[in-house]
């Protein structure tokens, strides 16, 4: 999957998720763009939505926080710009469906979360727009997952779906993260690139989903933990953290390679000092006829090679061989 032309095969993908840890205050989530680009994030995401199209009228404590946490379209306009300058992917997870269509203006990528994942008015609209499109995994089972992804397959193609397998709690304790959740993901779809989004205390758990083979991960960012009582705050990576998922995620791409099955570059120069050579065990004369018992292996390895000993049994020595000495192609008769 290519995610504003990254593509994911190459490269694993690292989203820092400011959801709403802005709280309604555009400098700071103007800070919080900067400073995941600085942490090296490819992306950061947040959650655009109209309050009135969100959450019901009768729940009033919720729909009041949510009012004071809302930025404007016009704001989402100069974050997506803000992130442009610097260098990092913007996108935003549409709320309702309105929100939906003003975001297809500005993003290049969706994200349906958890608790819309049944939400299949507002997928079928994100479907049409023929964008990539992570959809989490929160709050369904492996069978419901097998629905929406059967309903992506008739709105677009495949290629364009990543599941983002999420564990939807806040937090989630680690003995909860179900990471192998992953494989079975990637075993059973294919064609549809699998990712993380990461709810767990740290961020331990996205390094071990990229060993996994997330080649997406999504994890919640804030500027402080303690920034204030809103709870995602405690569970997101702060600038340090970011850097170091993001620093430990590129050492891993490193360290996984390309299964070559070959001689790597750095063991070039160990070959020849770390490699055994055929040798005598005891002194023998010119023209004795070599016999299992008359070798050894010893190093280094600029002789006969240890594993070509049974190709010169039975043949004659041309010159005198004292004991632990390396021998060589023309020490036999042809």
């Amino acid at each position: 999957m290519k995610l504003g032309g990254i593509d994911t095969d190459s490269h694993i993908f690292v989203i820092a998720e400011i959801g709403n840890n802005h709280e309604g205050n555009f400098e700071v989530a103007a800070k919080l763009i900067t400073a995941a680009a600085q942490a090296g994030a490819d992306a950061v995401k947040f959650q655009t939505f109209l309050p009135d199209f969100f959450v019901a009228s009768s729940d009033q404590d919720r729909l009041e926080r949510l009012r004071a946490f809302a930025l404007s379209f016009s704001q989402f306009e100069k974050l997506a710009a803000i992130a442009r300058d610097e260098g990092v992917l913007f996108f935003s997870t549409p709320l309702d469906l309105e929100s939906a269509r003003f975001l297809d203006t500005i993003q290049p990528i969706f994200k349906i979360a958890s608790g819309d994942n049944n939400y299949f008015d507002l997928i079928e609209l994100v479907a049409s727009f023929q964008k990539p499109t992570l959809i989490s995994t929160g709050l369904t089972s492996a069978s419901f997952t097998e629905k929406i992804v059967e309903f992506w397959s008739q709105k677009s193609d495949l290629s364009t779906l990543a599941l983002m397998h999420c564990v939807s709690s806040y937090p989630v304790p680690a003995n909860e993260a179900n990471l192998s959740a992953i494989n079975s993901i990637r075993d059973k779809y294919r064609s549809v690139c699998v990712g993380y989004s990461d709810h767990t205390m740290g961020v331990s758990c996205s390094i071990f989903a990229a060993a996994l083979g997330a080649r997406i991960l999504e994890k919640h960012f804030t500027l402080d933990k303690k920034y204030s009582d809103f709870r995602d705050h405690a569970l997101s990576a702060d600038p340090r953290d970011m850097a170091r998922l993001i620093q430990e995620v590129r050492l891993f791409e490193q360290a996984y390679g390309d299964d070559r099955g070959q001689l790597m570059d750095c063991e070039s120069d160990l070959v020849e000092v770390a490699r055994r050579s055929v040798a005598a065990a005891k002194y023998l004369r010119k023209g004795h006829r070599l016999q299992y018992g008359d070798l050894c292996c010893l190093r280094p390895g600029h002789g006969i090679p240890a594993d070509q000993t049974s190709m010169i049994l039975g043949q004659s020595l041309t010159r005198d061989v004292t004991a632990g000495e390396i021998l060589y192609g023309d020490d036999f008769e042809p």
